[in-house]
């Protein structure tokens, strides 16, 4: 969390300021908005040199508006917190509390790119976002000002370098690319094209063509952004091991460059697309405490630790993140008969297990997915029941982590072992948690098996087509 409060004493002089192109980077957006409105309205009118005065206008007001911002926005370490002071005419001082920080990432759109800076987020428990991202710093000083955050976060001298890193897994970009191409998204695309060429050609009537085209285009676009969005945001990814957690960098025209700290995994799902199973892929989501963003796309960005693995390799990383516990080995016992007025197709996959470390839930059977959610990080346990559920007496058990995209659902279980398995839930989690140690960042970890690297498979393809339950078939 952050502590928000008036700045009665001053900014400390040895504070510094963010880079001097920020107010540029921060006022484009605003700009291009007051172009593009106020572009309509000239188009419609005709009177292109009142447009063109306010558009100079707004240029200058928004430019004089962020250098104030920029020049009284300073940043520098107070004790065990860094601090931000901001603000004009209120202003305000935040400090990130140095033992509550979960990640630093780095971020580097295209702009910031092109100008040499960056952007850093800091997450931190409990936080619903990104608490007082410094943007935009100098691309040095945003990798300097990290390795000290962690190095300062984990107690030991603030000048030790950023620790060293070994690389994991890299996702080759054939493999990307035909994970995208096989992705329901564009499968769906495909059928849309198809069936526009059909009416085009059974439909003669040049007006009926432009309005089914003019009605499927939206749809269109919305598929095209959402391929780029997968393509383009886990281009040329790595993974890489290094004692303050897993470092992963991607992207292709955005850069981000993130690291899933040591002990913050809450929860790891396992899922394969029907088109990815005959290649043997899967993927791995995972739920990071003070990752918690306010819209899809955030999650998107901060949860996907692998996009696109084969079968082992996502196994030994599932592995590595969930340490001394092997949730692919679970025994896990299948939903009972009854489950099949409510699940008529893909009821026996429903499964549910758990040993010493966590709890393991197998469901889907076009989507397969394996969630894993260790004891210690629960946070809750729930039985919901449904009036249908009721009459067949049935219920479902939720157990849940830190806000994110993975969810362990037991589904249509008897009600009596609904009840059983909430108790012994919380009680395993209670005694798990006792148990825990938390860790430090830069605590010394052991290195993922070899198993793990790409090497055992160099062209992407040619592992054995592989299933999600291979393991229980």
């Amino acid at each position: 969390m952050t502590d928000v409060s008036r700045d009665p004493g001053g900014t400390p002089a040895h504070f510094k300021r963010l880079h001097p192109l920020t107010p540029l980077l921060r006022g484009w957006a605003f700009l291009a908005a007051a172009i593009g409105f106020g572009g309509q309205d000239a188009l419609r009118s005709g009177d292109m040199g009142r447009f063109g005065l306010t558009v100079v206008g707004i240029a200058v007001l928004g430019m004089i508006t962020g250098l104030v911002s920029w020049w009284f926005t300073r940043y520098g370490f107070d004790g065990d917190a860094l601090r931000i002071d901001s603000g004009v005419l209120n202003r305000r001082s935040r400090r990130v509390r140095l033992d509550r920080l979960q990640a630093v990432d780095i971020n580097r759109p295209l702009a910031g790119r092109l100008l040499g800076v960056s952007e850093l987020r800091l997450e931190v428990a409990g936080g619903g976002k990104a608490e007082a991202p410094l943007q935009y710093l100098a691309v040095d000083d945003a990798i300097r000002l990290r390795a000290e955050l962690l190095a300062r976060a984990a107690g030991i001298d603030a000048d030790t370098p950023e620790a060293p890193e070994r690389v994991v897994h890299e996702v080759p970009l054939d493999r990307l690319v035909w994970s995208t191409v096989l992705s329901s998204t564009f499968a769906f695309g495909v059928l849309m094209l198809v069936g526009m060429a059909v009416a085009f050609a059974i439909v003669p009537d040049r007006r009926a063509i432009v309005s089914v085209s003019w009605s499927v285009l939206p749809g269109m676009i919305a598929i095209g952004v959402a391929l780029w969005n997968q393509l383009g945001r886990n281009f040329g990814f790595v993974l890489a091991e290094s004692p303050d957690g897993y470092r992963i960098r991607k992207g292709l025209l955005d850069t981000q460059h993130q690291t899933v700290p040591p002990g913050r995994v809450q929860g790891v799902a396992m899922r394969q697309p029907l088109l990815w199973r005959w290649k043997g892929w899967v993927k791995l989501d995972v739920d990071v405490a003070g990752y918690a963003g306010d819209s899809t796309e955030d999650v998107g960005r901060t949860s996907t630790l692998l996009p696109v693995a084969t079968y082992d390799e996502a196994a030994a990383v599932l592995r590595y993140v969930v340490p001394g516990a092997d949730p692919l080995a679970v025994p896990t016992e299948p939903a009972p008969r009854r489950a099949r007025y409510l699940r008529p197709v893909g009821w026996k996959r429903l499964a549910y297990g758990f040993d010493e470390h966590v709890v393991v839930v197998r469901e889907g059977i076009l989507y397969r997915n394996v969630t894993v959610v260790p004891h210690a990080k629960t946070q809750s346990v729930r039985v919901t029941q449904g009036p249908v559920q009721r009459r067949l007496g049935l219920a479902t058990v939720r157990v849940d982590t830190t806000p994110g995209p993975v969810d362990a659902v037991i589904r249509h279980r008897f009600a009596t072992e609904a009840r059983t398995i909430v108790e012994e839930q919380a009680e395993r989690a209670r005694l798990a948690r006792k148990a825990d140690i938390p860790e430090q960042w830069m605590s010394r970890r052991s290195v993922p098996p070899d198993s793990a690297s790409p090497d055992g498979d160099a062209d992407g393809d040619g592992q054995p087509a592989a299933s999600i339950e291979r393991d229980q078939e």
